[in-house]
């Protein structure tokens, strides 16, 4: 087994919301090591707690009790500020929705988090370009999100996710608007960044999504109920 410490370590995470006068548990005492380089999934049915759990995971929100460490550093006692720069520097996310700017051209949508960095124009436009190159839309830079298809817009998505070269790249429902080809595109990009060695994690409903990565976290009621490991970790392969 691989000593390195985790890239992720939640422990004993909860997340609770008021609903009228019923405190509704979201996250009930999530426990969860997820290692550099790791391709996995969390699934789990509507209501199940992927959702807030993607948000705590992504510093979009946090936690109401437990700690969690992200490359050695406790995000859960970080300010909003803190938070937000954690999540330009260090992860990358892909919406089912796409989230793109309609009026900038895919090139322009890509580039923008690097505004946030401080990145000069050039600079911006000259990563931006080389990472639609990446994805395989470098004849469509300029094109907007109304003349790209669905599987385009994601592809997009992936780009303007890798654009500050984050440590994790955090899916939510990445192929679920898309049809069969286009989702199977989509997924065939995500094990060449797995292969490259970038961390995935995949959050959704659909269990055959699920059963392509290499790790399955199944929750259930705001628990984790499943760990499934899928494909040995390469620290984990005896030579």
């Amino acid at each position: 087994m691989s000593t390195s410490t985790p890239l992720v370590q939640l422990s004993n995470i909860c997340k609770y919301y008021q609903s009228g006068e019923e405190t509704v548990r979201a996250l009930d005492q999530v426990s969860l090591n997820i290692h550099h380089g790791e391709y996995l999934s969390i699934l789990g049915p509507s209501g199940s707690g992927k959702s807030t759990l993607m948000n705590v995971l992504g510093c979009l929100d946090k936690p109401t009790s437990g700690d969690y460490h992200l490359d050695n550093e406790d995000v859960s006692v970080m300010s909003s500020k803190q938070l937000a720069a954690i999540r330009n520097r260090n992860i990358g996310f892909v919406f089912q929705g796409f989230n793109l700017l309609d009026y900038g051209s895919a090139l322009d949508n890509v580039a923008l988090p690097l505004v946030y960095s401080g990145i000069k124009a050039k600079e911006r436009r000259e990563k931006a370009a080389y990472l639609l190159e990446r994805v395989g839309l470098g004849e469509r830079m300029d094109h907007k999100p109304n003349q790209l298809s669905g599987g385009q817009k994601q592809r997009v998505a992936i780009a303007r996710a890798l654009v500050n070269d984050p440590q994790i790249i955090l899916a939510d429902e990445p192929t679920g608007a898309l049809d069969s080809r286009s989702g199977s595109e989509i997924e065939a990009l995500f094990n060449e960044l797995h292969q490259e060695g970038r961390t995935l994690i995949v959050v959704t409903h659909d269990v055959a999504l699920a059963k392509r990565t290499h790790r399955i976290i199944n929750i259930k009621d705001g628990q984790v109920v499943g760990d499934e490991q899928l494909v040995p970790r390469e620290t984990e392969l005896v030579l």
